[in-house]
């Protein structure tokens, strides 16, 4: 028997992680911008906006289910998870390099990066579990 998760997405603990790495997706875009001109600022987001669209997908996918009785349904659900995330930044990441023009690709990958580490990081953003 697969029990669905039926607590509302904004009320899971990685809505906050989501929030976070939106916030230092959005800074580092606009310190690139600051620091090194316009094409550094909009690449940056681009690639802020990469890991984010990825992880969003990701943290939607891993949360439907819940519960010993769904063992089975939560593992292929994080799977799949991971695979659409995958899949999904590799298509990103291509569109990017074909259709925009000019681009700064350290700044790109740059802040892809550091949202991502802000994912990785997310045992410590995630202290207190709160009860549904």
């Amino acid at each position: 028997m697969n029990i669905r998760n039926r607590t509302p997405f904004h009320r899971l603990p990685v809505f906050r992680v989501l929030i976070v790495q939106a916030l230092v997706g959005l800074i580092a875009a606009f310190a690139c911008g600051g620091f090194f001109g316009y094409v550094a600022g909009y690449s940056g987001l681009l690639g802020g906006l990469i890991a984010w669209v990825a992880n969003l997908y990701f943290a939607y996918k891993a949360f439907r289910y819940f519960g010993a009785r769904s063992v089975r349904a939560v593992v292929q659900s994080i799977w799949s998870g991971e695979m659409g995330k995958l899949i999904l930044t590799a298509a990103l990441f291509a569109l990017v390099f074909v259709g925009v023009r000019p681009l700064q690709p350290l700044a790109l990958f740059g802040v892809y990066l550091l949202v991502l580490g802000t994912g990785a990081s997310a045992l410590l953003l995630v202290k207190k579990n709160p009860k549904n």
